[in-house]
């Protein structure tokens, strides 16, 4: 465990990158060879957009780095935070740790999204994507890598998150995220196994199904638990889902990247005449 430590307190930013990269290759390579469901469209000029939105959303972190560094930093010179208030082990701290980071930045970020108009103007934009892969993991608006920075920021400094946990959680969370996406078939007893303790793809697939009530199902993004505690778990057969987002099922909605960017700042009464259409 200290060998682990160590390394992510140090991780270099080229190990960080490689995370990414490598996820994004090994289940792209997956999803060659177990489908769920064959492209419509070119797989590639699909990639293309969502590896735009994945680049804005790495310059946004790295621009806001140093607050999150200096809020780690803070809480443990200060001792402030639940893991720093909690005598555990450190195998304990790191599973604890990861589960309430998973909880406040990623399930409760998601979740209030979802419940906040203006908040649901940015994330929309990752919920356009009507053909579901890996690279739709880091499918975010600009404002809204904004706004998940801030709930992970507020969840570091709650908790009290060393830096080694918040880089170690920040990895698991490209990773999986990168996974849950992924368009592929997880044989059923896997799925079911795997899916008591992390979110699957089989899982998180229904979150992306154009219409409520799915859409606001399933928020989880490392940990299953969640969503079962709370009460917004959804089982459904992905092969009956539709991807996208009732409000924006035009093509331009979900392939345009210059109108993914203005969406957020577009007036409610377009939307509106834009559902109205969609019947």
């Amino acid at each position: 465990m200290e060998t682990i430590v160590q390394y992510f307190e140090t991780i270099p930013s080229s190990h960080r990158s490689l995370i990414l990269v490598g996820g994004i290759a090994l289940f792209w390579i997956i999803e060659s060879a177990v489908p769920l469901f064959a492209f419509r469209s070119s797989k590639w000029k699909h990639a293309g957009i969502n590896i735009f939105f994945t680049l804005t959303t790495i310059v946004v972190n790295f621009v806001l780095a140093f607050i999150l560094v200096w809020s780690s930093d803070w809480a443990v010179a200060n001792n402030f935070g639940v893991l720093q208030w909690l005598d555990m082990p450190l195998w304990a701290t790191a599973i604890v740790g990861l589960m309430l980071l998973d909880f406040g930045g990623a399930y409760l970020a998601h979740w209030t999204e979802h419940r906040v108009p203006l908040l649901w103007k940015f994330h929309l934009i990752h919920h356009t994507d009507q053909e579901l892969d890996t690279t739709s993991a880091n499918r975010h608006h600009p404002g809204e890598s904004v706004i998940r920075f801030v709930f992970t920021t507020a969840a570091v400094l709650l908790f009290g998150a060393p830096i080694w946990l918040v880089f170690l959680y920040q990895s698991m969370s490209v990773v999986l995220s990168q996974f849950n996406h992924a368009n592929i078939t997880v044989p059923k007893w896997i799925d079911k196994s795997l899916g008591l303790i992390f979110v699957t793809p089989d899982m998180h697939r229904v979150h992306h199904h154009y219409r409520l009530p799915y859409t606001d199902t399933n928020f989880g993004n490392i940990f299953s638990i969640w969503d079962r505690l709370f009460g917004t778990y959804s089982a459904v057969d992905n092969r009956k889902l539709v991807y996208g987002v009732d409000t924006h099922m035009n093509q331009e909605d979900h392939q345009n990247i210059g109108r993914m960017l203005r969406i957020p700042f577009e007036s409610t009464a377009k939307v509106d005449h834009e559902l109205d259409q969609l019947g």
